[in-house]
Parts: C-alpha cells; structure tokens; sequence
C-alpha cells in the first residue's frame, strides 16, 4: 500500500539479526543506543527472560539501550552480553560514574527441537545482530527488515497439540501503522506458540497443528472438547492425561517489542505492553496458556523533541493491532525448515 509506514519509520531505533542456518537458531536486537523508555508484560506461564524486574515503574532506571530476541531457551540469554559489549565499545549506556553499562532487557524462545540443540545464540551473535542492524550498506530508513526464518523466528513453530513433529514452521514478522499527529506504532515478533495461527478476519487457520489426514487441526476445540471439524480430529486433550501437550510444555514461547514515537513514561510503556498482548490474543488461539512464555515488551523511541503526543489508549489499540499484523506475517512469510512444513505447503 503506498504511504504505509515501515517499523524502520520510527527514529532512534535499529533493528537487525543474526542467524544459524544449519541449527535453526538465532536472535534479533532492537537496537536504541541513546536510550529508548521501555516497559514490558509477561503473560505465557513458561518465560525466559533478563533484565524485566528493571522495567517496573516503580524501580530506578528508565532507559534501555537495547531489546534482545533469541532462540536457544535459557541459553539464548547469553547473546544480551554481546549486545552489552557491542554497546559498550560504542560508549551507549547508564553512567554510573565509573563505567557505562548498556541495559539489555532480553527474552528467549525455545527451538532447540529444532535443527540442532548444541548451537545456540551466544554473545558473539548478539554481537553479529548489531552488526547487522548498523550495517551502511543502505539508509537505515530504507532498510527491509527480514522477516520469516531469520533472527529470533529462524527456528520458530506452532501448534504442538500432538507434540513437535506436527507442527508448522513460523518466524519473526514485523508491522508498523501511523495513528493521528504524526503517530507511529510497530511491532517486531518471533511466533513459537503452542497454539494456532488465524487470520482475525476470518477465524482460518493459517500455521498450526497439522491433521495426519491433512490441513490443520483446530487445537482449541480439542483442548476444550468441541465437535470436530475435521475427519481424523483425535479426541478430546486433558493436560492430566500425559498427552502431548504435557510434553509441549516450557517449549513454546511468542515475544516480541511494540515501539512507538509516542511520549511516555515507564508506567505508560508497561500499559502500552499489556494491551499489545491483545494482539496476540486475536491472532494466536489459545494463547498465554500454561505451555508459553509469552512476552511484549513496549519502548518510546527516539529524541524527546521528536516524539509525538498521543493517547495512551489509542497507542495502546494500534499496538495490539501491530503486534496482530506482524504474527501473521511471521506465520506467511515463514518458509519449510527442519522437516516441517510451513503455511504455504499446507492444503487447506
């Protein structure tokens, strides 16, 4: 659509990835080195995450230098240190008055099912990611970000109703639209949920478990013991019954950054966080259950002269819809890896 505004819209914000081919691993830093105010919402009841305890409004500091997405689980967590270094070279950071430390908030998915689970995201591809996000090959603004099997998403999936194997490859999507005065709202998400992909227009399954008879399953009329709608639908799933699920659990994540040139404070980035959750919830089915990790972070960005009045409501509802845009691009624009299909391979 001409005139649509690009996540790279935004100032005072770099975005890039690092990516493992062959283990189907790697993370995605949203770079703000002059420091950026962030807030962040964790919903999923399996989160891997650093640094989120600084974010509450009610603790000192109020800027972060970076946000990192990564795969590996808990050992992705270590590619914040390369960011920290990356930054730290450059001089970005807190001042405390003997050195300046970067704040890298951080959050991980697990992949490691995938591809190969001894090669995860480490400080020296936390390093690579903002590389690649400063690289001079082009203006900053006119910069793609690569969406699908890259960075964070490059060993993403969903819908793990009857475990890893039936699953659909998804990735990193991004989304970004313009509210009123000069507004601007985008999101950057890597979608690994337990659940389904759907189109919030239509209710279709776009990525999710697939049916051993072929198309998808729908994974919350079998958790919730609806009729089925397609032949070979298994039985109804009880988490008490052993099933697959079970085996799902802690393995399944969807994190992602809301940034804004909105003005506000740390209590407004925490609010703008929760309601981009909503998001998730038109577009992921179910969501925030007991299997995910699920974690929104939300940041101001950009030179406080520069930034934008708005609503904190209506930043709020065009991040939600954000966030709803750029899952569904991670579930299209995902392609097969890792002996799973992706949406575009799958009838129906």
């Amino acid at each position: 659509m001409p005139g649509q505004p690009v996540i790279h819209d935004i100032p005072g914000l770099w975005i890039g990835h690092a990516s493992d081919a062959e283990a189907l691993t790697g993370c995605t830093v949203v770079l703000t080195p002059d420091g950026a105010v962030g807030g962040v919402d964790v919903r999923g009841s399996a989160p891997g995450t650093r640094e989120t305890d600084l974010l509450d409004p009610i603790n000192l500091v109020d800027r972060v230098h970076a946000i990192l997405l990564a795969g590996g689980s808990a050992f992705g967590l270590d590619a914040a240190t390369g960011v920290m270094r990356w930054l730290e070279e450059r001089g970005h950071g807190l001042e405390t008055g003997v050195a300046r430390v970067p704040i890298v908030p951080a959050a991980v998915l697990f992949d490691l099912g995938l591809g190969r689970a001894d090669r995860r995201p480490d400080a020296a591809m936390g390093y690579a990611a903002c590389e690649d996000a400063m690289a001079e090959d082009s203006p900053r603004t006119a910069r793609v970000v690569a969406e699908g099997n890259v960075g964070a998403g490059a060993g993403a999936s969903v819908g793990k109703l009857l475990g890893p194997a039936m699953a659909t490859k998804t990735g990193l999507g991004t989304a970004c639209l313009a509210g009123p005065g000069g507004l601007l709202v985008g999101a950057v998400i890597a979608v690994n949920a337990f659940g389904d992909v759907r189109d919030p227009s239509s209710g279709a399954i776009l990525a999710g478990t697939r049916n051993p008879a072929g198309g998808f399953l729908d994974t919350t009329a079998v958790l919730t013991g609806q009729p089925p709608g397609m032949a070979g639908q298994p039985p109804a799933f009880s988490s008490d019954s052993g099933g697959s699920a079970g085996q799902s659990a802690g393995q399944n994540t969807t994190i992602g950054v809301v940034v804004t040139n909105a003005a506000f404070g740390k209590t407004g980035a925490r609010k703008v966080a929760q309601m981009a959750h909503d998001g998730l919830a038109l577009t992921i089915s179910p969501v925030h259950t007991m299997y995910d990790g699920d974690t929104l972070f939300a940041i101001s960005c950009g030179p406080d002269e520069s930034k934008v009045q708005a609503d904190l409501s209506a930043v709020g509802t065009l991040a939600a819809r954000a966030v709803a845009g750029a899952v569904i691009r991670a579930a299209l624009a995902a392609v097969a890896a890792g002996g799973l299909p992706a949406s575009a391979d799958i009838a129906g």
